[in-house]
């Protein structure tokens, strides 16, 4: 549960990154930009899936490309069930799914899989001659 919080929190972020960037993303309040994170990661868990699959001739064809089309439908799919979320057209869309994404990504790298900030460090042993 904990990691699934955190992981909203970090959809949140990049949403707001992409808001603030891209011109088409449109969000009334910040209770609206957290809502649509949560119903996010929601949509990206049962409903993008099912897309990746019923695409995946396409994606082969385009090498992998297609795959930024399925995530700013995601994001448009959010933004048709939110009042308060507007996007303005299919490029801001793309856009606005790369950020998320990069963010995601980014911070993806130093949460682990239970919602805890993993620190990797490295020993070195000196040799002795």
């Amino acid at each position: 549960m904990r990691g699934f919080l955190i992981r909203t929190l970090i959809s949140a972020l990049g949403l707001w990154v992409a808001s603030k960037l891209v011109s088409g993303l449109h969000f009334d309040s910040g209770g609206t930009l957290l809502l649509a994170a949560l119903l996010l990661g929601v949509v990206n868990a049962v409903v993008r899936p099912l897309l990746v699959i019923l695409t995946l001739p396409l994606t082969l064809l385009t090498l992998g490309a297609f795959l930024l089309v399925v995530n700013a439908a995601m994001l448009g799919l959010v933004a048709a069930m939110l009042e308060g979320m507007r996007i303005d057209g299919f490029w801001s869309a793309v856009f606005a799914a790369i950020l998320v994404s990069l963010t995601s990504w980014i911070a993806s790298g130093w949460i682990g899989p239970h919602g805890r900030v993993e620190v990797f460090a490295v020993r070195r042993e000196m040799e002795v001659q």
